[in-house]
């Protein structure tokens, strides 16, 4: 009996790897029963951009043995700000750079790539960890990769499908977190803001919130990502927006906290 190899040989495992300047994440998938396997958070404190990838990744190849098991699929996932979205209508190839040179100090030597949300009929140019794919290549020879905020604007949109409510989500990272202003499938606001204190998150909040017209006493602030009730931050924004909530994770898979869900939201969408 003929039967196809393709098949035989798939495992139906999917490995994603989400790598920032300061850490990786990574997560194992069943992609037959769509849910997470296992979830790990590597923390390799700040890194310096010249800092040889291999030193720096070798410890956590060599201590998590899932990553270097084989999967049917790998994809690696640059969390940076240094993206921006571009309506299909404006947006050319060729002229890469010169759509994040407005928000970003851009270098000829730069290496540029996008990712198309064909649903929207839009695309996020952003400046991948190209010495972080060059160590992938080696580590896994082919796989996709694509911009954190790709993912997360993506999702965001697909979620707000039928709902006419204004709403406005907020990612924390470490560093820098993500403001996304959505109504019904169009995204009326994305920009990300560098950040040191309390202060400066509900400045940002509140200022993005101005330019939109968005009353704090009634419009709807929705927190996910690195930001947990009773943090700073949370309290900063609860004083001073009304309707300031977390993120409703529930419609995820795995056995995860809401917590975790949220705080890996990219990593498991991905």
């Amino acid at each position: 009996m003929w039967q196809n190899s393709s098949v035989i040989d798939k495992m139906y495992k999917k490995l994603a790897i989400q790598v920032s300047l300061n850490g990786l994440s990574f997560a194992t998938f069943d992609t037959l029963m769509n849910k997470p396997l296992v979830l790990q958070k590597i923390d390799l404190g700040k890194v310096n951009v010249t800092t040889k990838i291999e030193d720096l990744f070798a410890a956590a190849f060599q201590n998590h043995p899932e990553l270097k098991a084989s999967y049917d699929e790998v994809t690696i996932i640059h969390s940076n700000n240094l993206s921006t979205f571009v309506p299909t209508p404006l947006f050319d190839e060729e002229y890469l750079g010169s759509y994040l040179q407005f928000n970003t100090k851009v270098f000829e030597t730069d290496f540029f790539a996008f990712d198309e949300l064909a649903n929207y009929e839009m695309n996020n140019v952003y400046i991948p960890y190209v010495h972080m794919n060059n160590y992938f290549i080696d580590q896994f020879g082919t796989f996709d990769y694509k911009h954190a905020n790709t993912i997360l604007v993506n999702k965001l949109l697909d979620l707000s499908k039928n709902n006419e409510e204004r709403k406005m989500f907020v990612h924390v990272s470490n560093t820098h977190f993500e403001i996304v202003v959505i109504q019904n499938q169009k995204l009326q606001l994305y920009n990300t803001f560098e950040y040191q204190t309390p202060e400066d998150f509900i400045y940002y909040i509140l200022f993005t919130a101005e330019q939109l017209f968005l009353n704090p006493e009634s419009f709807k602030l929705e927190l996910l990502g690195k930001i947990t009730e009773g943090d700073a931050l949370y309290e900063m924004a609860y004083k001073y927006v009304r309707n300031t909530q977390f993120f409703d994770a529930s419609f995820m898979f795995g056995a995860l906290t809401e917590a975790e869900k949220r705080e890996h939201f990219i990593l498991l969408q991905s």
